[in-house]
C-alpha cells in the first residue's frame, strides 16, 4: 500500500483545468461566458439579492465584468474582495464602479480601499465563488492559497459557483473542513446542491503496489 499525496492530484487536476480554459477560443469563450451570465441574472435569488460577493476575473475565469457591471446598474450593492498582505485572510469592499478598482494580489483587480467603504453586514447578499473545478457536490478546486476556504467557513448566505460545465468532475478530493457551494451554474445548466451528511469523499487516498 502507498500513500498517496493529495497536493499532487490537486496540482494535476488544476494544471488539467487551465489547460482546458488556455485551449479554447476568444470566441467559444465569449460565447460560454455570455450564456453563464445571462443563466445568472436569470436567478430569483440574484434578482432579490440587496448585495453581491463577486471576484474579478482573470483572463482564463469566467467573466465576472459583465455581472459586476450589470448589477452596479440594476442598482445593487457590488462587494469586491481584497487580500491582506501577510495573512490568507481577505475583506470585502463596496465598488460603485469599475474605476474603483486596482491590480493587486496575484495581478487580480481589487478594491482601492481609499475610496471604497469595508462591508462588514453581509445579510441580504449572495457570493459568487471562484474556482478551477467543482464536482456534482457543490465542493470546489481552488488555486490552493486558502483565502476563499477561509472566508467561506464563516459565510452564511447562499453560494453560487460558476463555471465551465467541462471543469465539472463527478468528485473532487475534499478535506472536513471544506465549504460547498449551493448552486453550481455553468453555461449548459443549473444545479441545485442538497446538503450532504457526508461531508468528505476522502482525505487520503491509497492505491495497490
Amino acid at each position: 500500500m502507498q500513500r498517496i499525496d493529495l497536493r499532487v492530484i490537486k496540482t494535476r487536476l488544476r494544471d488539467q483545468s487551465k489547460q482546458y480554459r488556455r485551449e479554447m477560443s476568444k470566441e467559444d469563450k465569449a460565447e460560454r461566458d455570455l450564456k453563464i451570465c445571462r443563466r445568472f441574472q436569470s436567478l430569483y435569488q440574484y434578482r432579490q439579492a440587496k448585495t453581491i460577493l463577486c471576484y474579478t476575473s482573470k483572463a482564463i475565469e469566467v467573466d465576472t465584468y459583465r455581472i459586476i457591471q450589470d448589477a452596479l446598474d440594476a442598482g445593487k450593492q457590488v462587494a469586491v474582495p481584497r487580500c491582506i498582505d501577510g495573512t490568507r485572510l481577505m475583506r470585502f469592499y463596496l465598488i460603485r464602479s469599475l474605476e474603483d478598482l486596482e491590480k493587486g494580489t496575484f495581478g487580480v483587480m481589487e478594491p482601492i480601499v481609499a475610496q471604497c467603504q469595508e462591508l462588514t453586514d453581509f445579510s441580504g447578499s449572495i457570493c459568487i465563488v471562484p474556482a478551477l473545478g467543482y464536482d456534482l457536490e457543490g465542493y470546489r478546486l481552488g488555486y490552493g492559497a486558502g483565502y476563499y476556504d477561509r472566508f467561506l467557513s464563516g459565510y452564511s448566505g447562499l453560494k453560487i459557483g460558476i463555471i465551465y460545465a467541462a471543469c465539472v468532475k463527478p468528485r473532487l478530493p475534499r478535506g472536513k473542513f471544506d465549504v460547498p457551494v449551493n448552486l453550481l451554474l455553468t453555461e449548459d445548466y443549473l444545479r441545485s446542491i442538497k446538503p450532504s451528511r457526508r461531508r468528505t469523499f476522502y482525505t487520503v487516498n491509497r492505491k495497490t503496489d
